[in-house]
């Protein structure tokens, strides 16, 4: 029974690695044409990486030439000129040039790179410029519920559902059942391996509940990334620059007497250079910190999926040089080599910010020993006999 129940996960990873292979090969016929060239390769896998106001899975071309997307509708709710409006996206019609236009309130809507527009009084279709920019149409604020809005949501409610029933089975018993089992070795991790050593004995239990909930929720959406759901959610600049501006209140707000006072005005040092260093300090405090925080996940997240999706292309680039079976295998085999890679890159990055928010928010609660008598370098010189017992 064992070994059924372990060849049908194998079969099932399997399946599931190889599914994004085949929703590129089923989105590569668009209109009768393969996506065979290096332009093209490069606007598919740039749409790819984009949020979206739909889910599709995979399209196909029918017999009658028409082109049919498989997947579903999301919530379009904008705010236009004669206040809130909503609709679903399928209104569109998976259209993304602004050629299809949404009459809803008397007001008439339309995509274009997937930014909706207002089209102006009086406008049956959408004029650009040489840019591709449209000139009769305002952006309006955007409050839907787009692909990666509905992949957060998705995740943290499986946290919530995870984290309430490993509590709940706390209450009753010693050992957590079933999935609980990979959730706990997992929090003591991050208890005793991030909180402990950056934040100290001291102060580590204010923070351990945010860098759970960092960690947990980076890795989740970083591993369903990988599924042939599509989600990007990690590779969106706003969603890392708000995780890395949530990080940055914790510690500003957080910051001790001593923390600030290093930062405005740095003890041991001469009087002239402590405005530069204040200076200095202040910009790797709200920016460089943040900005290294919200980049790197941002990048890496983003690297892998251009990668995969590249390698996956391949099967169609170097069709007519490797012939089918050729290309489809190369293709195949670095793309799930290049997978086991991510899976490991999902959990590297969601390790990374959580260390690197856990160090910060250490440097900022830190106490100082101001006990020490410092000679006018500013250095301590150690004692004879204390250098002797380091080595004893």
């Amino acid at each position: 029974m064992k070994i059924v129940q372990q060849s049908f996960k194998c079969l099932a990873l399997a399946i599931l690695m190889f599914l994004p292979t085949s929703i590129f090969a089923n989105n590569a016929t668009q209109d009768g044409g393969q996506i065979n060239t290096k332009e093209k390769v490069d606007a598919y896998i740039q749409h790819h990486i984009k949020d979206s106001h739909d889910f599709t899975f995979f399209s196909y071309t029918n017999d009658a030439g028409e082109r049919k997307h498989v997947g579903f509708a999301l919530p379009v709710i904008i705010w236009s000129s004669e206040g809130l409006v909503t609709f679903m996206s399928s209104e569109f019609h998976h259209n993304d040039d602004g050629t299809v236009v949404v009459e809803k309130d008397g007001l008439k809507f339309v995509k274009s790179h997937s930014k909706i527009y207002e089209l102006e009084a009086g406008a049956k279709t959408v004029a650009f410029d040489e840019e591709h920019h449209v000139t009769n149409g305002k952006r309006l604020l955007d409050f839907s519920i787009t692909k990666s809005v509905f992949g957060i949501l998705l995740i943290s409610a499986l946290l919530f559902f995870w984290f309430f029933r490993l509590a709940k089975q706390y209450k009753k018993r010693q050992i957590p059942t079933g999935f609980g089992r990979i959730l706990e070795p997992l929090v003591i991790y991050v208890r005793d391996e991030i909180a402990k050593p950056n934040i100290g004995d001291k102060h580590y239990r204010r923070f351990t509940g945010y860098l759970l909930t960092v960690f947990f929720f980076i890795w989740f959406l970083n591993l369903a990334g990988l599924t042939p759901l599509g989600f990007n959610v990690t590779g969106q600049l706003a969603v890392t620059a708000c995780l890395a501006l949530f990080t940055l209140v914790i510690y500003a707000v957080s910051g001790n007497k001593d923390f600030w006072q290093h930062i405005l005005w740095m003890p041991g040092v001469p009087y002239l250079i402590r405005p530069v260093l204040a200076v200095i300090e202040l910009v790797g405090t709200f920016v460089i910190k943040p900005f290294s925080l919200l980049i790197r996940l941002f990048a890496n997240i983003s690297a892998g999926h251009v990668i995969v999706m590249s390698l996956i292309a391949i099967m169609f680039v170097l069709k007519d040089s490797l012939g089918v079976a050729g290309a489809t295998g190369l293709s195949f085999m670095l793309a799930v080599l290049i997978m086991f890679i991510e899976i490991l890159v999902a959990f590297l990055q969601a390790y990374i910010f959580t260390m690197l928010s856990a160090l910060f928010i250490g440097m900022a609660v830190a106490e100082h020993d101001h006990e020490h008598e410092h000679t006018a370098s500013g250095l301590e010189i150690p004692d004879e006999e204390d250098i002797r017992g380091d080595f004893v």
